[in-house]
């Protein structure tokens, strides 16, 4: 089991920029997928981006792209979520998740963290 602690959330207004952090500890991770999902309040937790652990590759939402970038530090095992131009529409509750699987399917992770609240003010 991966254990995952997200922190970096907050009030930010439109068009500024936060960065997200996920400390994971329990495992190695060389094998695994890290991700970002968010849900807003009402709506269906959806998948922001993700990175693999052992290449570094990334890959993101297309609402996001060019916005927002995933990076990793594997001395720290530490995955961030760089958000720039913040728009009103990213408020939500962002979540980091490691999964085996190379997925965007919430169903497809089986680690969570426990959530923090990003909102941005128009």
């Amino acid at each position: 089991q991966v254990q995952l602690v997200e922190s970096g959330g907050g009030l930010v207004q439109a068009g500024g920029s936060l960065r997200l952090s996920c400390v994971a500890s329990g495992r190695t991770f060389s094998n695994y997928n890290m991700a970002w999902f968010r849900q807003a309040p009402g709506k269906e937790r959806e998948f922001v981006g993700g990175i693999q652990w052992s290449s570094g590759s990334t890959y993101y939402r297309e609402s996001v792209k060019g916005r927002f970038t995933i990076s990793k530090d594997n001395a720290k095992n530490t995955v961030y979520l760089q958000m720039n131009s913040l728009k009103s529409e990213d408020t939500a509750v962002y979540y980091c998740a490691a999964s085996r699987l190379l997925t965007t399917t919430p169903g497809g992770y089986d680690s969570w963290g426990q959530g923090t609240q990003v909102t941005v003010s128009s």
